[in-house]
């Protein structure tokens, strides 16, 4: 992808969403995702990148930054939530919604907090925390407001109008269309993608049935090509990289965030590399097999293991709690000082300037 902004940009468009996480047990997911990608990145590379309008905030599978290009394929969900058709949150005042967004026309972008000031904290007034706070979160959700920077995880908030770039695309896709923009942007992403992938988090027949229909369409015009593999059902394969000779795995060693884009689809993961991994935070610690937050290993082309990490960042001690190899035979393979530099990297990304941990 390059380097720096450019590089962050590049990857951003590539993957098509970067999750946004707000667990901190090690770098929140969105900073990790890039990181792990693009040598030079910075944390202030996201918050750039909005204002510079090459990319927004807005709910993919999940909470996620996305390409500004791809801001029309938000609307769907946008109209649905504004017309009632979309669930969320019930029994929220259209007369408060109004009066936050009078008040970001006429005083500028806010935050939550900024939502009592100057207007009294009683319980049950308008401005009161938990229903502005919901009143602002649907006037993002329906598009009216989007998010112009976050710091730390705070965000702040302005009309759309003055964050979205002239001349966007705001025409609502057909379903045909939305469709092919989830297929095609997994594919770009993936190379090899499932239907359940590709339809994670998005119920319902007529999308199910526009999804068959361009499935066809890809493969008929050879475009795509289905996995002839009993392990691999409903499974399809870019088919211009089936002709292209594969490029020896780097081998060196990555740390990823838990939700990276690459191991975020549990099955297909397990199905492709055999690498079963949950993440245990949400466990009961009783019932734990590995640890609270384990990032996977990747090595090379391969998933040889998962490591339990802990930034400790007022000490800026980075903890190993522990570290746990696939087999005998990746541990022996995975050279020592590659894993130590890994780790190392990742502390210092998380401000810590030493390790420390027993299996090390």
């Amino acid at each position: 992808f390059g380097r720096g902004l450019d590089g962050t940009r590049r990857a951003i468009e590539h993957l098509g969403y970067v999750q946004i996480d707000t667990l901190s047990v090690v770098e929140r997911a969105h900073h990790h995702v890039l990181w792990a990608r693009v040598p030079g990145y910075t944390h202030g590379h996201l918050n750039q990148l909005i204002r510079e309008r090459h990319a927004f905030e807005y709910w993919f599978h999940a909470a996620s930054y996305l390409p500004m290009r791809d801001y029309r394929f938000a609307l769907p969900r946008m109209n649905g939530i504004r017309r009632g058709e979309t669930r969320y949150f019930a029994g929220i005042d259209d007369r408060l919604m109004r009066e936050i967004l009078a008040r970001v026309r006429g005083e500028g972008a806010l935050r939550v907090r900024d939502l009592g000031a100057d207007r009294g904290s009683v319980k049950g007034s308008w401005w009161n925390w938990g229903p502005g706070k919901r009143a602002l979160d649907k006037l993002f959700m329906q598009g009216d407001l989007m998010v112009s920077e976050r710091n730390g995880m705070e965000k702040v908030y302005d009309l759309a109008e003055r964050i979205l770039p002239p001349g966007i695309d705001s025409r609502n896709p057909s379903l045909h269309e939305y469709a092919a923009y989830l297929l095609d942007g997994t594919v770009r992403a993936h190379g090899l993608v499932t239907w359940k992938q590709v339809l994670h988090l998005r119920p319902g027949k007529p999308l199910q049935d526009a999804m068959r229909e361009i499935l066809a369409e890809r493969i008929a015009a050879g475009r795509l090509a289905p996995v002839c593999d009993m392990g691999l059902p409903d499974t399809y394969v870019d088919a211009a990289a089936l002709d292209r000779p594969t490029p020896s795995a780097r081998k060196s060693v990555l740390l990823l965030s838990p939700f990276d884009n690459l191991v975020i689809h549990r099955e297909r993961l397990n199905a492709l590399f055999g690498f079963d991994f949950r993440l245990e935070c949400y466990v009961p610690a009783t019932r734990r097999m590995f640890g609270y937050f384990c990032l996977p290993i990747l090595y090379g082309d391969r998933f040889v293991g998962r490591i339990d990490c802990k930034a400790h960042r007022i000490e800026k001690r980075f903890e190993v709690v522990s570290l746990h190899m696939e087999d005998r035979r990746a541990g022996r393979e995975v050279p020592g000082p590659l894993l130590q530099q890994a780790i190392e990297q990742l502390a210092s990304f998380n401000g810590c300037d030493c390790v420390s941990g027993g299996c090390l």
